[in-house]
Order: structure tokens, then C-alpha cells, then sequence
């Protein structure tokens, strides 16, 4: 059975993070949100893979390469080209990144499943494509119901009685939302609706092809399903999505390393005494990282790999990526620190460096040398909610 992930956009919505990740290769608890996507996959028996590549596209293929270690097949369909010597990304968007596989050579040659390649979900496949299947279906859309009132945030999709599609509304007002059902970006197909893309051209799945579906008449259809999915499409969500794994709440997604206290996770060779810190759980500490003592973790939080947390320092609630070092009395609350970022809850970023605050939140691998006293200014900043 045959898939596709879409992973070639710039994820412009979670900088920082993206000006070093593609999206699809964003971790969560050290393992990318695109590596749940390919196991899930397997688990229904799709393992013929192919995925649209761009933005940062070698990271994607060196990672999972042909797929053999994950069990499945994988190929790239590269969108952009090579300006000066060098690769220069441009996505075709989702439907057209469709039509060029189509037009390379007949690949979806059967019903067949499209996700986006940000998104974490816990869903029944093969369930999904059955009842795609029985309504005859050239195009179904997975919906998900949310409260009335959270409807604002998402694409919500208007069915009649028997779930056939009638129309879309792109984040509606609460008064005028004609349904409680968003859109998920999880589609399938059948082979014909490659049919309805224009070639060489950038097209959009949502915003383009739907509409034409709906405008000629076609077995058009959503089905609604109750199950985990967390989009990762800003920032926000990103830090949402790791809290609720800390926090069990999504089934499919294991906290990894070994619990050494309840709730307190660790990897590798954590060097910390655990009599002389106050580490509250839920909590992941990363492989090969130092907390000194006196420092202070309150969960839900993760702390990648090889980071350095020290004397008198406070992480709250916040998500510290690999090779970080926290300087004594830094106080993160809600909070992500990424390389040389540290980003609030809302998205907001403040380059470190540029601040002149990169002795405190810095680099773990870096020679300090003496450190200058803390100031005023710094102290605002970093003890700031």
C-alpha cells in the first residue's frame, strides 16, 4: 500500500527552530514527529512511501534515507533547483507535489493516504480507508470534532447528512462556524484525483483542489474520527505537544531512557546528585548531561542531550533543547531555549547573542572563561513569565 508525506514546507511558523530543522524532522523527546508518522504507517500496512522534499531537504534524506531501517520504503521527490551551485528550495505545494511524482511516473496506482509531516496522531488507518471505500469516495477528508469555541483556530469542514463534503470555512468565527468539524490534513485517495491538479504550477490541496471537488460534484467526503492529533504548526504547539507527552497524554508516544524517580526520566550517564537538586516531574533529562547542584527542574520539562544546567538555576515548565548551558541563577519559566534562541510560549524570540546574553544561555561546548556579573537588565529578562 502506498502513502504520501508532505514535508517540503519552510515551517516559517516554528522559527527558530526551522532555520536549522525541516519540520518533519522537529523532535519530540529526541525522536522526529515524521519517524511516528512512518511507524504508523507500517502499522497499516502502508510501506511504500514517498515523500515531497524541499527546505532543508538532505536533512530529511539522510535521516531516513530508503526507509529499510523503519521497516518501509522510502523515496524523495526534490521541489526547487540549483541556483549558483547550490540547491535552492521551492515547494510546488501539497497537490502539486502530487502531480509531479504522477507525472515522473504512475505511482499511486491505488487508494492511498496523504499526511502532513508535522503532525503527531494516533489514528486507525485502516478503519479510515474502509469507510472511504464503502461511501465510493474519490477524496476523503479526516475531520476531528473540537468545542464550539475553539473553532477560530482551524479550517472547519460543512457536511451534509451523509458526510459528503459542501463546503469549507478557513478559521471562522464562533458565530459563524457552520460545523464543529476541522480539517486535519489527513486525506485519502484515489489515483483519479491526480486527475484534477494543473501540471507545473503551484497548487494547494485545501485551498485549490478541494474546492474544485466540491464546485464539480464529486464523491467528496470527511470522516470523522476521534483521536489524538496535535499539529505542529507553530511554536506553541510544538512546546504543547512535548508537555503532553511528558504528561502521558498521547498514547503512542513513549517517554524514552529510564525512570530513576517517578516521573523523572533520564538517558545515558546524567551526572547529578540527585540529594542536592529539587527536580519535580514529569521530566526527561537527555543522555551525557551535568546539573549542578542547587539548580531547580519543575516539570512537565525536557532537557536534551549534553546540555549543562548550573548552580541555582530554575527551568520551569520549558524545553531545552541539546547542548544548552543555563548559567547560574537563570530562571526559565515557560520558556524553549534553541541554540542561540530562547523562545516564550506565544512564539516570541530573542536572539541571545545579539542581546549580549549568550554567557548566560549559551553553548554547553563553549569556554567561558570568567563570567561577568549578572545585570539588571539580564536578571528582567530571564526571570520574565
Amino acid at each position: 500500500m502506498k502513502a504520501m508525506i508532505l514535508a517540503a514546507g519552510k515551517g516559517t511558523r516554528v522559527r527558530p527552530i526551522t532555520h536549522t530543522i525541516p519540520k518533519p524532522l522537529i523532535p519530540i523527546l529526541q525522536k522526529p514527529v515524521m519517524e511516528f508518522l512512518v511507524e504508523l504507517l507500517r502499522k497499516h500496512g502502508f510501506n511504500q512511501i514517498m515523500v515531497n522534499v524541499s527546505h532543508l531537504a538532505e536533512e530529511i534524506e539522510n535521516y531516513f534515507r530508503d526507509g529499510q531501517r523503519f521497516g518501509v520504503e522510502i523515496g524523495y521527490s526534490f521541489e526547487g533547483r540549483i541556483v549558483d551551485g547550490e540547491l535552492v528550495g521551492k515547494a510546488l505545494g501539497s497537490a502539486g507535489g502530487l502531480k509531479k511524482i504522477q507525472e515522473f511516473n504512475p505511482f499511486f496506482d491505488d487508494t492511498f493516504v496523504v499526511l502532513c509531516g508535522d503532525g503527531l496522531i494516533d489514528l486507525d488507518l485502516t478503519e479510515v480507508v474502509k469507510k472511504h471505500q464503502e461511501k465510493g469516495a474519490i477524496a476523503t477528508v479526516v475531520t476531528k470534532s473540537v468545542p464550539k469555541e475553539e473553532v477560530s483556530s482551524y479550517g472547519v469542514v460543512v457536511t451534509d447528512q451523509n458526510d459528503r463534503i459542501l463546503a469549507f470555512q478557513e478559521k471562522p468565527s464562533v458565530e459563524e462556524a457552520l460545523s464543529t468539524q476541522i480539517n486535519t490534513g489527513i486525506y485519502i485517495f484515489e489515483p483519479e484525483i491526480i486527475d484534477y491538479i494543473p501540471p507545473n504550477q503551484e497548487y494547494d490541496i485545501g485551498s485549490e483542489l478541494f474546492p474544485k471537488l466540491v464546485e464539480l460534484n464529486l464523491p467528496f467526503f470527511a470522516v470523522n474520527m476521534d483521536f489524538e492529533w496535535i499539529d505542529i504548526g507553530k511554536v506553541p504547539d510544538y512546546w504543547e505537544a512535548v508537555r503532553s507527552v511528558l504528561k502521558g497524554q498521547v498514547k503512542n508516544v513513549q517517554i524514552p531512557g529510564k525512570e530513576v524517580k517517578p516521573g523523572i526520566y533520564t538517558g545515558l550517564n546524567v551526572s547529578v546528585n540527585w540529594d542536592k537538586v529539587e527536580i519535580t516531574g514529569p521530566v526527561y533529562i537527555g543522555a551525557m548531561t551535568h546539573i549542578e547542584d542547587g539548580a531547580k527542574i519543575i516539570g512537565p520539562t525536557m532537557i536534551g542531550p549534553n546540555c549543562w544546567i548550573c548552580e541555582g538555576a530554575t527551568v520551569d515548565n520549558s524545553v531545552i533543547f541539546e547542548y544548552s548551558r543555563l548559567g547560574s541563577g537563570v530562571r526559565l519559566v515557560d520558556k524553549l531555549v534553541f541554540g542561540r534562541y530562547c523562545v516564550d510560549k506565544t512564539g516570541t524570540a530573542i536572539d541571545v547573542q545579539a542581546a549580549a546574553i549568550d554567557w548566560l544561555i549559551t553553548d554547553s561546548r563553549k569556554d567561558l572563561g570568567d563570567n561577568p556579573s549578572t545585570g539588571k537588565v539580564i536578571e528582567d529578562f530571564v526571570n520574565s513569565k
